[in-house]
């Protein structure tokens, strides 16, 4: 099997305007078709911006997403036959949550996944999600993630242990995040001998300001692209070869024990 080229992408958002969103998502998605890209990444809450006045306001609903909304990114994907993963603040039927929408060449539009581990700051707004789930792009299984949901390694190795060659982390950090940000994902990796894509939003949303950051990192960790704080596209390649070797030097994806059982005190 061949390498997926991948990018992980960063830009500003606008809080509450989807339509500005949108365009930006199909300029970023028009440099990645034109870079070979077969599958982009976009930040946590990229659609709507990631803001309090957006979370605040009225916000789109799956059958917007999958309707006309989304058209110009259609357009790009279908045209650059690149798969696109964005993050999006959704209004489901019976509750809000932050979610992944995943556009494909053939103009699907879906929204299979809703946040884990909403953190603190986001929960007057956001419900958790109930189930994992991974996307195939030519395919190589790829674990999809929403910002906090990496800090839990548990999260990452419930997407390796099913068969996820990566791991998708659509994010947004605060200034005075970098340590932390940077550690989680590299982690994720590392630990379970495979990919990890991170795209962060960067610059000003509404009220806030974020540091990017996107990379791509190796099954050992290392960062094979990364950016700033700049608009861009990290651009690098998964191999899935690369993932079988290093699991056979480095023995910690099959050697996981499903429980280490009691723990006794003296």
């Amino acid at each position: 099997m061949s390498g997926l080229l991948v990018a992980a992408g960063q830009a500003e958002a606008v809080a509450g305007d989807l339509a500005a969103n949108v365009t930006t998502a199909a300029r970023l998605a028009r440099e990645a078709g034109d870079r070979g890209v077969r599958l982009l990444v976009l930040p946590e809450a990229f659609l709507t911006g990631y803001d309090a006045s957006a979370f605040d306001g009225p916000l789109p609903t799956p059958e917007r997403l999958t309707g006309a909304a989304l058209d110009p990114l259609r357009e790009v994907a279908r045209a650059a036959d690149l798969v696109v993963v964005a993050g999006t603040a959704l209004q489901r039927a019976d509750r809000r949550t932050l979610s992944s929408v995943v556009v494909r060449p053939d103009g699907e539009v879906s929204v299979p996944y809703d946040k884990q581990h909403v953190d603190p700051s986001e929960r007057p707004w956001f419900e958790a999600g109930d189930h994992g789930c991974s996307i195939t792009v030519d395919g190589v299984e790829l674990g999809l993630s929403i910002c906090y949901d990496g800090c839990f390694p548990e999260h990452a190795r419930a997407a390796a242990a099913d068969g996820a060659l990566g791991y998708l982390s659509s994010a947004a950090y605060f200034p005075g995040g970098e340590h932390r940000r940077d550690l989680y994902y590299a982690a994720r990796a590392v630990e379970n001998s495979f990919y990890v894509v991170f795209s962060g939003l960067t610059g000003r949303c509404g009220a806030s300001s974020f540091i990017g950051g996107s990379a791509v990192y190796d099954p050992e960790g290392r960062p094979l692209a990364r950016l700033a704080e700049e608009e861009g596209l990290a651009v690098a390649e998964l191999d899935p070869a690369l993932v079988a070797a290093t699991r056979r030097r480095h023995g910690m994806h099959d050697d996981h024990r499903s429980s280490l059982g009691p723990r006794l005190r003296s």
